[in-house]
């Protein structure tokens, strides 16, 4: 079996990779002792540009520590390994997460976006792009926000598939919890955002 520039072997082309953007919903701040660890061989996680297999935290945008505010158990593992059973295929995640931020930090041409798009681009390099997993919300749940959630939405993601080259990508949105949207997204129709063709 020879191995690629990247150093990672041939067949480890098989790997359909999916993207990991958002807030701390995405990146997990669940303890590691919290639930049992998923163990799955087939399933990996991009690491300083070569997959490694997963394990918790997959997202480290924060200390691994105990506290309130830590990075952990995400739901980009579980993800990963119901794909990976499902399709009886290899699954990798790209981890680009970051905890408190705002839909205006993930728009084309901030740092937010641009790492993401880099870190994907150098994850095809080795894998088969599968799409976006996306959960964010939280931070633009004021009045303000909320109002030009959707228009910025889909001008974030419309740039991010023109620049991977990906123009009808699969984009897989994480619900908001019910407190959140009752009580403070009533001001915009983010809600059409999950019903969008784009």
């Amino acid at each position: 079996m020879s191995i690629i520039k990247d150093g990672i072997n041939e067949t480890d082309n098989k790997i359909v990779s999916f993207l990991m953007i958002g807030q701390s919903n995405m990146a997990g701040r669940g303890d590691l002792d919290e639930v049992p660890p998923i163990v799955n061989k087939e399933l990996f996680m991009l690491r300083m540009g070569r997959w490694q297999v997963l394990s918790e935290p997959v997202n480290t945008d924060r200390a691994v520590t105990k506290g309130d505010f830590h990075s952990g158990v995400s739901l980009g593992a579980t993800f990963g390994d119901e794909h990976q059973k499902y399709f009886n295929v290899k699954t990798g995640m790209i981890p680009c997460a970051d905890g408190g931020t705002k839909m205006l930090q993930w728009m084309p041409g901030e740092i937010l976006f641009d790492h993401a798009v880099f870190m994907t681009k150098l994850a095809m390099r080795t894998s088969n792009f599968g799409g976006i997993i996306w959960h964010q919300g939280e931070s633009d749940s004021n009045k303000d926000g909320s109002a030009l959630y959707k228009e910025r939405f889909i001008t974030m993601i419309s740039e991010m598939r023109r620049q991977l080259g990906a123009e009808e990508l699969p984009v897989i949105l994480g619900e908001l919890s019910t407190d959140i949207n009752r009580n403070r997204w009533k001001h915009g129709d983010y809600i059409d955002v999950m019903n969008e063709t784009f």
